[in-house]
């Protein structure tokens, strides 16, 4: 984890960040649906090759971006809209030693700032679904080439939920927020313009105790708890968090979805 110093935060700054925005304040690495499990089955998908051009959409904190640099040499483009993340993501980047090969730079999955056919693979994590999404997916699309891939991770209801576990989770947790049926995900994307789609799905175990210590290793883990217990505003959001967490998770999934731009 970098060193780097970022602004602190008032209490009530830390108050009305969304789950996401505050587990980046804590060091949390990976902070989307699936966790380190949907990101490794998105790479095997993805298939990228050294001197291939990434886009990595809504990049959060750069974990996908790094791993994609280092462990393939892609050269990664990653944006992300929120300030916060950015200022995450270049801490982390510099911290690899990757600045070269990962570029951090704003930008807003509904009006990419790139032209048609720009990238090799394109690739969002847990964006799409807080958007309008037909037209998130076609943006998406449009600034891949043709016979490029195209691989977003997105939330389900892997079971019904009962009316509680969806009032908790949209209505307080992720407010605004509205969920598909993996069925759903995939004719969305196909009215976008992919083809040879491909679909895996699992449970969502980010924020369980196993899923959380498999996403970011024992000492990891204490050093965000370490953050966690640092500061009452701290302790006071993730009191609040998780017992509204706990409701939704039996619920709950992640869908990694995988295609081909159509020529």
């Amino acid at each position: 984890m970098n060193t780097q110093t970022f602004p602190r935060l008032a209490a009530t700054e830390i108050a009305a960040l969304d789950p996401y925005a505050f587990f980046a304040v804590l060091g949390k690495r990976l902070i989307h649906p699936g966790g380190r499990r949907a990101t490794e089955e998105l790479l095997q998908r993805a298939e990228v090759h050294e001197g291939q051009q990434v886009l990595d959409v809504g990049c959060g904190v750069a974990t996908t971006a790094i791993e994609i640099a280092r462990r393939f040499g892609g050269q990664v483009t990653a944006v992300d809209i929120a300030p916060l993340m950015l200022a995450r993501a270049q801490a982390n980047s510099q911290a690899a030693g990757l600045e070269g090969k990962v570029v951090v730079e704003h930008g807003d999955i509904m009006a990419l700032r790139f032209p048609v056919d720009a990238f090799d693979r394109v690739i969002a994590e847990a964006v799409t679904m807080f958007v309008d999404r037909p037209r998130a997916a076609r943006e998406l699309i449009r600034v891949c080439r043709p016979g490029g891939r195209v691989l977003a991770t997105e939330f389900f209801w892997r079971k019904p939920p009962t009316a509680e576990a969806r009032r908790i989770f949209l209505g307080e947790v992720c407010p605004g927020m509205r969920f598909d049926t993996l069925d759903d995900w995939i004719s969305l994307y196909q009215a976008a313009g992919l083809s040879d789609i491909q679909v895996t799905s699992g449970p969502f175990e980010m924020m369980t105790p196993s899923g959380f210590l498999n996403d970011e290793g024992f000492m990891h883990c204490l050093a965000i708890m370490g953050h966690v217990l640092s500061r009452w505003s701290h302790l006071r959001k993730m009191a609040w968090l998780m017992p509204r967490m706990a409701r939704a998770v039996p619920y709950l999934g992640y869908i990694v979805v995988a295609g081909v731009k159509s020529a």
